[in-house]
């Protein structure tokens, strides 16, 4: 019995510990939650380091928006709140991080939330006594728009996407975003030059027809886009874009992109 209640009282002493230090941040200090003149939450969040057992607190007008949790980064970048993971509309809430990983926040008010009111924060699990689970968790790295203002579409000059991605460097951890009419043409993803080249449309690595695709690059090397319409293809809406391996290293606090910040 002495040796159950010690054992009870250890369990006890230990998850204070965990929650004793607990912080609670309000979201966008002194504005609130709101649409972002100068874009996203980005600055706000890349200064704190969140901890299993924070909280969030957002303050806002419920008669305008509201917080919608969603469950996924491409739910996040398209403003989706067609299944959130969980909604708040009182205008004053309190969202406990219960677990480590990515927690994304936007507004279902879709023009409001494409203005730059979305927020993802990255929860970590400092404590030894309850370790998470081991996971391989890429930084955030830049999101790039394919073609910018131009999107996915048949380009007015054959060499426009090679142009676009020349200018760029792309790394490990980074994402491509493909906007387009899903009703015109698709993404395909290939693997090799010569496919490239000739618009061989044949035997794709990946075929992405959402008409908002979001794809990342995860590993080092060449990676080949094209439309499977020939004609499109072969009139410049192919890409080419050279991943390189992640030279920054992965911080503790979450990493967000320009994208985010627009």
């Amino acid at each position: 019995m002495a040796t159950t209640r010690m054992f009870c009282f250890v369990l006890v002493m230990l998850l204070m510990g965990c929650f004793c230090s607990a912080k609670i941040y309000k979201v966008g200090d002194s504005e609130g939650w709101r649409a972002k003149k100068g874009g996203t939450y980005y600055e706000w969040a890349k200064r704190k380091e969140f901890q299993v057992g924070d909280s969030l607190m957002f303050e806002y007008d419920g008669n305008v928006n509201d917080v919608t949790q969603v469950n996924s980064r491409l739910e996040y970048q398209f403003c989706n709140s067609h299944s959130p993971k969980a909604v708040y509309n009182k205008g004053h809430d309190v969202v406990t991080l219960t677990e480590p990983g990515y927690h994304f926040f936007i507004t279902s008010n879709h023009s409001q939330c494409v203005a730059g009111q979305k927020l993802v924060v990255f929860v970590v699990h400092d404590h030894p006594t309850i370790p998470p689970p081991p996971r391989k968790i890429l930084p955030f790295g830049k999101d790039y728009k394919v073609g910018d203002s131009n999107e996915w579409k048949v380009p007015e000059e054959s060499d426009f996407y090679s142009k676009w991605s020349e200018e760029k460097q792309f790394h490990v951890g980074d994402n491509l975003l493909f906007y387009y009419n899903d009703q015109v043409d698709d993404v395909l993803e290939i693997s090799s030059d010569l496919e490239f080249k000739s618009c061989d449309t044949t035997s794709p690595v990946a075929v992405h027809n959402g008409g908002q695709d979001l794809i990342s690059l995860t590993k080092p090397g060449i990676r080949y886009f094209i439309t499977s319409r020939i004609g499109h293809c072969e009139a410049g809406l192919k890409l080419r874009v050279v991943v390189r391996p992640l030279s920054r290293s992965v911080p503790k606090k979450m990493q967000l992109s320009p994208f985010d910040r627009q």
